[in-house]
């Protein structure tokens, strides 16, 4: 066996299954799932059993993400006590390729008895959720795409586009955004990009470096040293900033200067009108102001222009924001 061409093979078995799936669904049924789940007044409720309940749950979780309310009823958990999930204005979308898994069929009188719409995703559009489904999705596979035509592979990766795809319209349909979607992650890399700020990371009050423009370059040393992040911000006599030095500015003072280095003051050997944010900036934008200009640190200002905060690369790594 050739492992590369195995492997190959079955990522276009399945590749094509989805391609045939897409083609064979009826504008009229998807349309129909579609009104049915924005009129939803509860949450989507996912059944499912086995390997098609794993592909289930996996549609609900992306569901929730994207800002449709979403959870995972275990078929046979149903049917044993967990039926008090459903309520009367939910929708219930029910995953089986076979469409007569005995567990799920079970839960159909109850959804009946209490008027829930049951949208199915299955491969056989004849079965006994089919016909007891006010919608049917049918992603019908050809058996010959299935490992022994009995393995799931083919079926449970178009049931699983399907999900996706219905999902995805859902987002567009709330017109969804990436700030909606950082809510919902608050603790992933996305959700730190939108919704960590400025103020959230930078250094500030007693440990933020910050000295006078007339101050002697040994006091120079001695702020920066003391706040430990290698520079410090340089203000006039009304305490608005006018400069940065940072370390690189220490070394090429020194290299011109040389030993008489400390008989120059801040404003001889500061950097002029340095770049700056304000403390409500996103952590993202301070990142690609960074990249863009290549420096490591900024100081950040308020709105008359007096510094209040700096913040160090190093401080969105620490993050998590890069």
């Amino acid at each position: 066996m050739n492992i590369y061409e195995t492997v190959q093979e079955e990522l276009a078995k399945e590749a094509f299954a989805i391609q045939i799936v897409a083609k064979q669904l009826s504008k009229e049924s998807l349309e129909k799932a579609f009104e049915v789940l924005c009129n939803c007044q509860g949450k989507v409720v996912l059944t499912g059993m086995g390997k098609t309940g794993i592909i289930a749950r996996k549609i609900s979780a992306t569901l929730a993400s994207t800002g449709t309310t979403s959870i995972f009823l275990h078929s046979a958990e149903g049917i044993h006590g967990d039926l008090g999930m459903i309520e009367s204005d939910d929708v219930v979308i029910a995953v089986s390729n076979s469409g007569n898994t005995q567990e799920l069929i079970n839960l159909i009188p109850f959804l009946k008895f209490n008027r829930v719409p049951i949208i199915a995703i299955t491969g056989e559009p004849n079965s006994q959720l089919a016909k007891n489904s006010d919608v049917v999705l049918n992603c019908n596979v050809p058996k010959e795409l299935e490992p022994l035509g009995l393995v799931p592979t083919s079926s449970t990766t178009v049931a699983l586009a399907v999900g996706d795809a219905l999902a995805i319209a859902l987002l567009k349909h709330k017109n969804f955004q990436l700030q909606d979607f950082a809510r919902f992650h608050p603790g992933g890399t996305i959700g730190k990009k939108l919704l960590l700020r400025v103020i959230n990371l930078m250094h500030s009050g007693d440990e933020l470096p910050v000295i006078k423009d007339n101050a002697t370059m040994s006091e120079v040393i001695i702020e920066m040293t003391s706040k430990k992040l290698g520079c410090t911000a340089v203000t006039d006599k009304n305490g608005k900033l006018i400069g940065m030095i940072t370390d690189g500015d220490l070394r090429r003072q020194l290299h011109n200067k040389g030993n008489s280095l400390l008989d120059y003051s801040a404003k001889d050997c500061m950097t002029d009108n340095p770049k700056t944010l304000k403390p409500e900036v996103l952590a993202i934008e301070a990142l690609n102001l960074m990249e863009t200009y290549k420096i490591t640190m900024i100081p950040v200002v308020d709105g008359s222009n007096q510094p209040v905060g700096m913040l160090h690369m190093h401080d969105l790594i620490a993050a998590g924001v890069i």
